[in-house]
């Protein structure tokens, strides 16, 4: 995701400053963006090049250790500058960095993103924005660069609540499309010319056409990989648990999930989904005694 992201910054023109683990990687990920792109140890040191910061990292730890660790972007910042963090992680967690940069006097924007890989590269992310308006107006060019849809939806921890709403929806989305194409190929019906029509009726949606696509194509690359989906249903059950709201059938796509990571398949994309739908309306095997005879 950050990489597609860095690239539409790039190409837009923004004067571009990166960082990794180590400079080693920042060099060659730097050099990977193209012409111009410079390349430093620390994200401190990012920070020192910079009026505007953008991160997308793997869970709330990271975001803290990059934001207000020892070299992170809170030594580096000029007051006043904004940070804007594109990773989706727990609303409170949220909440409690933007009050720890606001007391070092810089904005810090939660801004999960949706539209994976692919809207990555293309630049049209949708982006959840939870954080100070005006911080919002500031980092809207460059957070415009990489998406098509960027809409403000509260204070604090706003985004994260706005992203965890996308992610029920997308497991529900997930389970039904899995459910209906593994019924349509037990049926024998031609799931190309099926899809076809189903993407002309009722049953559209973004699901349907790009996931069901890759699941009649038996292309279980990841877009969005199984434990990274699992990182985030973790964190929309923990939040609805504390708000006290049932999520059933985001529930059961957890556990779904959880078998497929069970079966070492975490690093596949989400639409594997349907080959457990497959394995579950497999013909069990005969009695061991049969099996044998």
């Amino acid at each position: 995701m950050g990489t597609g992201m860095a690239r539409r910054l790039a190409g837009a023109g923004f004067p571009l400053a990166v960082s990794s683990r180590s400079i080693d990687k920042a060099r060659d990920y730097a050099a990977g963006l193209g012409s111009g792109v410079r390349a430093f140890a620390t994200p401190e040191e990012v920070a020192r090049e910079s009026e505007l910061v953008v991160t997308c990292l793997p869970d709330a730890p990271q975001v803290e250790e990059v934001h207000l660790g020892p070299r992170g972007t809170v030594r580096g910042l000029p007051k006043g500058a904004v940070a804007v963090d594109c990773s989706t992680i727990a609303p409170d967690a949220a909440v409690s960095i933007s009050a720890r940069m606001r007391d070092a006097g810089l904005s810090f924007l939660d801004a999960p993103v949706s539209g994976g890989q692919k809207g990555a590269q293309e630049g049209t992310l949708t982006f959840f924005v939870g954080g100070d308006a005006a911080a919002l107006e500031r980092a809207r060019p460059a957070l415009s660069a990489m998406g098509r849809r960027i809409t403000h939806l509260g204070g604090p921890g706003a985004g994260q609540l706005g992203k965890a709403v996308n992610q029920i929806a997308v497991a529900g989305g997930l389970a039904a499309v899995s459910e209906a194409l593994a019924f349509a190929k037990k049926s024998g019906l031609p799931l190309e010319t099926l899809h076809e029509a189903l993407m002309g009726g009722a049953a559209a949606s973004w699901m349907m056409d790009v996931l069901g696509k890759k699941m009649i194509a038996r292309d279980f690359q990841p877009a969005f990989a199984i434990k990274h989906q699992q990182k985030d249903l973790a964190i929309v059950l923990r939040a609805a648990r504390e708000k006290g709201v049932p999520l059933p059938a985001v529930a059961l796509v957890h556990q779904l999930l959880s078998a497929l990571e069970a079966q070492g398949r975490g690093e596949e994309g989400t639409q594997a989904l349907l080959t457990l739908y497959e394995q579950m309306s497999s013909p069990p095997l005969p009695p061991r005694g049969e099996r044998e005879g």
